[in-house]
């Protein structure tokens, strides 16, 4: 279903309405031709004449062309513009989720301040010096609320297997 949808959008925004006009005031020429040479082959000038004006009108419609501007239709260049804006918030979507986003913010020095804050305190943990504990880096940890979330999963399995 939505491929067919995809597949018609491409084909409306592709259609030139300037080419068309083009290619079918020649098909109506063409046919203008062979009924000219039609009537002239069976004697019947009825149709000559009528084919000629076909012809001429055609020719009219070949000179007209040129001052002819192909404009997008409002709502074809509005689904143009959705159908933009969803890929970016799909790309987008994807590089989120594939930590790709992550692996930008840490090549140009963004970090949040909370990882921040649980990193300067892991690395106090580590100094015998400092009297941070492990409590306080815990604590810290816990303010993330997906490193919460896993924290008491994993704390509720230790607790079942304890038992």
């Amino acid at each position: 279903m939505i491929r067919s949808v995809v597949v018609l959008i491409v084909l409306l925004a592709g259609c030139n309405p300037v080419a068309r006009i083009s290619a079918n005031a020649t098909a109506i020429r063409n046919e203008a031709g062979a009924l000219i040479d039609h009537g002239n082959a069976t004697g019947d000038q009825i149709v000559v004449q009528g084919a000629t004006r076909i012809d001429e009108h055609a020719a009219a419609i070949h000179g007209d062309i040129p001052s002819v501007q192909a404009i997008t239709p409002a709502w074809l260049s509005t689904i143009q513009w959705w159908g933009i804006a969803v890929a970016v918030a799909g790309v987008a979507f994807v590089l989120w989720q594939s930590g790709a986003f992550t692996a930008v913010r840490i090549a140009i020095g963004w970090l949040p301040r909370r990882k921040v804050a649980a990193a300067e305190l892991a690395v106090s943990t580590l100094d015998p010096s400092r009297p941070e504990g492990d409590r306080e880096l815990v604590a810290a940890l816990r303010a993330d609320p997906e490193f919460d979330a896993a924290f008491k999963r994993a704390k509720g399995r230790k607790q079942k297997g304890a038992t």
